[in-house]
């Protein structure tokens, strides 16, 4: 008895992540139950992670480009414009890249967990969420 809940708990602990998936276990045996949630959750570790693109220094870079242009337009030093555009270019590129991350992550959970789902409603089971 031990020996399966010891099983058991090592089969589950990976599952805890996409414990929003609701099954409908009505006539389902429990063993059954978890060796396909299991496969399905192994099946779902092949989704690729999207990775982000740029740097947050080549957002600074563009931004002394555009900063110092528009200061040379408007007439003035130009170096105060690149020093300008590259604080505003590198935090706007910090905050676009943790945003970008977020979405990916957020995304890529999202994926998973449909091909999980989608994995879980071909073996017969019903899916309710």
């Amino acid at each position: 008895m031990k020996r399966q809940l010891l099983l058991l708990s090592a089969l589950l602990a990976p599952m805890s992540v996409f414990a929003n998936i609701i099954v409908d276990k009505t006539g389902v045996e429990e063993k059954d139950y978890v060796y396909d949630l299991h496969q399905c959750t192994e099946l779902s570790t092949q989704v690729q992670k999207q990775e982000t693109e740029g740097s947050a220094m080549g957002s600074a870079a563009k931004g002394a480009a555009i900063g110092s242009a528009g200061k040379a337009i408007a007439g003035g030093s130009g170096t105060d414009g690149a020093k300008q555009g590259a604080a505003i270019g590198l935090g706007v590129g910090v905050l676009s890249k943790g945003r970008e991350r977020r979405n990916n992550k957020d995304a890529y959970a999202n994926e998973q967990s449909m091909v999980i789902k989608n994995c879980m409603t071909n073996r017969g089971y019903v899916v309710l969420n």
